[in-house]
């Protein structure tokens, strides 16, 4: 992994307990997890975005990985939010979902998803997709630089 992956912010948004905890540790085995924060919900995820309430000194993310099925603000609408708002469009957000639904993916591509990934059912399945997904977003592809930068 090159220097870079260590100075992404990463974010996920998923309500499950059970998948933050075995994705944190994915990515830890991946060693991408340097700066890694989890929101609950598509209204937490905003909240961390804005630096609002509890997340007023949040740091601006490098990349979303993002539920589609949350409560209160579900994925899409959260989804919604970010790639129509001028300062957020640029994050690269990764939808990372148990939904294997056609109409999910179009819709998330429609709304502006970078990457629509399955959730993998097993643990070394996620470790070799988050493998992936820092090799490609960390070390292939140009992200512009934060604000914060």
């Amino acid at each position: 992994m090159t220097e870079i992956a260590k100075a992404i912010t990463i974010l996920m948004a998923d309500d499950d307990p059970d998948d933050r905890m075995l994705a944190k540790e994915a990515l830890i085995e991946n060693r991408l997890a340097n700066d890694l924060h989890f929101v609950e919900d598509g209204e937490e995820l905003l909240d961390f975005l804005y630096q609002k309430g509890k997340f007023q000194d949040a740091p601006r993310p490098g990349l979303i990985l993002l539920d589609l099925n949350m409560p209160r603000m579900d994925g899409r609408e959260a989804l919604k939010h970010i790639k129509n708002d001028a300062d957020l469009k640029r994050i690269p957000v990764i939808v990372l979902t148990t939904s294997k639904a056609e109409e999910d993916i179009v819709r998330s591509y429609d709304l502006g998803v970078n990457s629509f990934i399955s959730k993998p059912v097993t643990f070394d399945e996620l470790v070799e997709v988050t493998k992936r997904i820092g090799d490609y977003w960390f070390g292939i592809v140009e992200l512009p630089k934060n604000k914060d930068n």
